[in-house]
């Protein structure tokens, strides 16, 4: 019986999966197509200063349009990082690549990887660190059981 449970658990874990990334993977388009909008906003903004003969500061003219695509840019690129963590990938430092996480050197450029750190193992490191009172050490156990399944994920 338990054959059939581990199959419904690594079933719904693949689901999830595909789920969240087709998520993120629309958040990204979204925020692409949003990016677009504004840079023709921008130019559209430009031109009619040429055509009027404008005396503008450019930069401040086109401020709040640069500083919203940066944000959205920011979403982007963390979107793209949570896709990579899901399928168990990482980005070549030097090339950009999409390389498997735990890949030591890059098979696009060759590029040596150097060894990064999990969330879950930094906190898992500083919690190993740490002080813990001697009431809390039941709950710090627990929390350190946690850290160690997500990390094996």
């Amino acid at each position: 019986m338990s054959f059939f449970s581990d199959i419904g658990k690594k079933t719904t874990q693949a689901t999830s999966k595909i789920a969240k990334e087709t998520k993120l993977k629309m958040s990204i388009n979204e925020n692409k197509e949003n990016i677009k909008e504004l840079y023709e906003k921008i130019g559209k903004k430009v031109y009619e200063s040429h055509v009027r003969e404008e005396q503008i500061d450019l930069k401040e003219f086109v401020k709040d349009d640069c500083l919203k695509i940066d944000e959205l840019s920011k979403k982007i690129d963390k979107a793209r990082k949570e896709i990579l963590i899901l399928n168990h990938k990482k980005m070549c430092k030097k090339c950009f690549a999409e390389i498997e996480d735990d890949a030591k050197f890059c098979s696009k450029c060759g590029e040596k990887q150097t060894e990064e750190k999990t969330v879950f193992e930094k906190a898992e490191e500083k919690l190993n660190e740490s002080d813990i009172a001697p009431e809390n050490e039941k709950e710090a156990e627990i929390v350190k059981k946690e850290l160690e399944e997500k990390n094996e994920e």
